[in-house]
C-alpha cells in the first residue's frame, strides 16, 4: 500500500481502480491526480484510474474481482452497478510458492499463562460446561448452568464460569452427514481443554443419543465428563437437581487450576472475519495475517475457515500447500460447496452481504482475496473437515461455512482455544468457551464501538502504523488474552449464545 497522504489507497501498480481513504466529494482529485471522481465516493469504496471498457477486467490486489458490466469512465464509483462476475477458471499451481517457514529458537519463543490439564492439553479459559444432545434439553441445560451465579462462584475465583451451551438440533431428521456434525461439534467442545469438567445433557428419545454419540466419539463417562437425559433422570425439575449436585462436587477441584508458563505453541488461533467493508483486505485481515505468521513461527497454530468467503481466492492457497495431496483436499471442498449450493438453489457467487455491499465489496472474488489475507503467508499444512480435531502445528484451513458463529463453532470444535475476529461494519461477537478478540478495520468505527473493539487497525488506513507493526501488537494481544486478560466480548458477558453447530442436511 502507497500513498499514505493521499485520499485513496492504491495496493497495486496493476490495478485499474483505486480504495477511496475517506468520503469523497464529486469533483476530488483522485490521489492529486488530473483524474476527478465525477460521484460522490464513499470511504472503502473503488475509484477507477482510467477508462474501461465494458467486458474488461477490473483487478485489486493485482487480481482480477471482475469484469465491468458497462462502460466505465476514469474517476468513477466502481461497485456493483458496473462490476459484475463471471464463471471462471482458477490456475492452483499446487505447492509451486512453498518455502520453509522460519521457527524461531525455542528459546527465543514467546510464552502465555495457560491451564495444563491432566493429559497434557493446554487451556486458555477454566469452564464447567453443560452442553445438549438436542435442542429439547436447552432449557434445563440453561436452568442448571443459572444456579450457579457470580455470587455463588466469588468462592471459586479460577473457575470462569458455569456454561450451557444450547442448540436447535439433534432430532428431527438428524441423520447423515448432520448427525455427523453435531455429534463431532459437541465431541469437540466436550474434549476442549477450555473447560475443566462437562455435563452432556439430552432427553432420552431424540435422534441424537447420547450413548450412540459418546461410542461414535469416543468419549467416556468419568468424574469429569457425566452423560444423562431428563428422561431417566425422573424430568425437568429432577435433572436440574442432579446436574447442579454434579457442579457442585466438580468445582472444588476445578478451583484448584493454576495458571502456568506455557510456550505460544500450545495455541490453536482460530481466524475469522465478520461484517467486513472495503477495508477488511488492506488493514486488519494482513495484520491478522502477520499475527497469524507470528504464531507459526513461535511454533502454534493458525486456522482459517469459511470456505464459501475464500471462493475465488483458493488457488493463493493451493500454491502454498505443503503437498498437491493437501492442495486437493481444498480443492475438493469447494467443488462440494459448489455442489451444496446448486443443489439448494443457491451459488457461490451470491456474497457478499448486503452489509459488506455498504462497506464497498463488490463480488465474492473481491471478498474473498481480503478473506484469504488472514492466513498469512506460511505454508498451508492442512486441510480439516468441519469440526474435525486439528493436530498439526503451522496454518491449517478447515472447512466451515460463512455464518461467523457456525464457523468459529467448527473451529473451537477442533481444538482452537483463542479467536481473532476482523470486522469493518461492527460484529460483536463474542464466545464461551474461547475468547474472542475483535479487530477493527477502520478508525471511524473503532471509536463509535470502542467498548467492543480490542484492536484498532484502522491506523493501518490512517497512516499512523504498518501491517507488521499492528501484527505485533495483535500477536501480543493474544497472548495476554491467552493468559487470563479478558476480551472486550467477556466482559460484556457475551458467548452463550454463539454456540451453532452447522446444520447441514434436510430436517425432516
Amino acid at each position: 500500500m502507497n500513498e499514505p497522504n493521499t485520499n485513496i489507497i492504491r495496493l497495486s501498480q496493476n490495478d485499474n481502480v483505486v480504495v477511496a481513504r475517506t468520503e469523497l466529494p464529486p469533483g476530488e482529485s483522485v490521489g492529486g491526480s488530473n483524474i476527478v471522481t465525477n460521484e460522490h465516493i464513499g470511504a472503502g469504496h473503488k475509484i477507477a484510474t482510467e477508462n474501461i471498457t465494458k467486458g474488461d477486467l477490473i483487478k485489486k490486489y493485482d487480481q482480477v474481482i471482475g469484469v465491468a458490466a458497462s462502460n466505465i469512465v476514469a474517476g468513477e464509483h466502481v461497485h456493483t452497478h458496473n462490476c459484475a462476475i463471471n464463471t471462471f477458471e482458477r490456475d492452483y499451481r499446487f505447492s509451486e510458492a512453498i518455502k520453509a517457514t522460519g521457527l524461531y529458537p525455542i528459546q527465543e519463543r514467546a510464552t502465555f499463562q495457560g491451564f495444563v490439564r491432566d493429559d497434557g492439553r493446554v487451556a486458555t479459559r477454566n469452564y464447567i460446561g453443560v452442553l445438549t444432545s438436542v435442542n429439547c434439553s436447552a432449557t434445563v441445560a440453561r436452568h442448571i448452568a443459572a444456579q450457579f451465579s457470580d455470587e455463588i462462584l466469588a468462592d471459586f475465583p479460577n473457575v470462569d464460569g458455569v456454561i450451557a451451551l444450547t442448540h436447535d438440533y439433534g432430532c428431527g431428521g438428524c441423520a447423515g452427514m448432520g448427525l455427523n456434525y453435531i455429534q463431532r461439534t459437541i465431541s469437540g467442545y466436550a474434549k476442549h481443554p477450555n473447560f475443566h469438567s462437562v455435563l452432556i445433557l439430552g432427553l432420552g428419545c431424540e435422534a441424537n443419543q447420547i450413548g450412540a454419540m459418546m461410542n461414535t466419539e469416543k468419549l467416556n463417562p468419568s468424574d469429569k465428563l457425566h452423560a444423562f437425559t431428563i428422561q431417566d433422570s425422573g424430568g425437568s425439575a429432577a435433572t436440574v437437581d442432579r446436574g447442579m449436585a454434579y457442579i457442585r462436587e466438580l468445582l472444588p477441584d476445578a478451583n484448584r487450576a493454576r495458571r502456568e508458563t506455557r510456550p505460544a505453541a500450545d495455541l490453536i488461533l482460530a481466524l475469522e472475519c465478520g461484517g467486513s467493508d472495503g477495508y477488511s483486505g488492506i488493514s486488519a485481515n494482513p495484520a491478522l495475517g502477520a499475527a497469524a505468521d507470528l504464531l507459526v513461527k513461535h511454533g502454534g497454530t493458525a486456522c482459517l475457515g469459511e470456505t464459501p468467503e475464500i471462493y475465488g481466492a483458493e488457488h493463493l492457497l493451493t500454491r502454498r500447500a505443503v503437498t498437491e495431496e493437501v492442495g486437493k483436499k481444498l480443492v475438493d471442498r469447494i467443488k462440494w460447496w459448489e455442489d451444496y449450493t446448486r443443489n439448494n438453489g443457491a451459488e457461490m457467487n451470491n456474497n457478499p452481504s448486503p452489509g459488506n455491499k455498504a462497506g464497498g465489496l463488490t463480488t465474492i472474488l473481491e471478498k474473498s482475496l481480503g478473506a484469504v489475507a488472514k492466513g498469512g503467508t506460511t505454508d498451508l499444512v492442512d486441510v480439516y473437515h468441519y469440526a474435525e480435531p486439528i493436530t498439526q502445528k503451522g496454518f491449517v484451513f478447515m472447512d466451515t461455512p460463512g455464518y461467523d458463529p457456525a464457523s468459529i463453532t467448527g473451529m473451537v470444535a477442533g481444538g482452537a482455544n483463542i479467536t481473532c475476529f476482523t470486522t469493518g461494519r461492527g460484529s460483536v461477537y463474542g464466545g464461551k468457551p474461547v475468547p474472542s478478540l475483535k479487530l477493527a478495520t477502520n478508525t471511524a468505527m473503532y471509536h463509535r464501538m470502542e467498548p467492543d473493539m480490542d484492536v484498532n487497525c484502522g491506523r493501518i488506513i490512517d497512516g499512523d502504523a504498518t501491517v507488521e507493526s499492528v501484527g505485533e501488537e495483535i500477536f501480543a494481544t493474544i497472548l495476554e488474552c491467552a493468559s487470563g486478560k479478558q476480551s472486550k466480548s467477556e466482559a460484556f458477558g457475551m458467548g452463550e449464545d454463539e454456540f451453532v453447530p452447522w446444520t447441514v442436511g434436510a430436517i425432516l
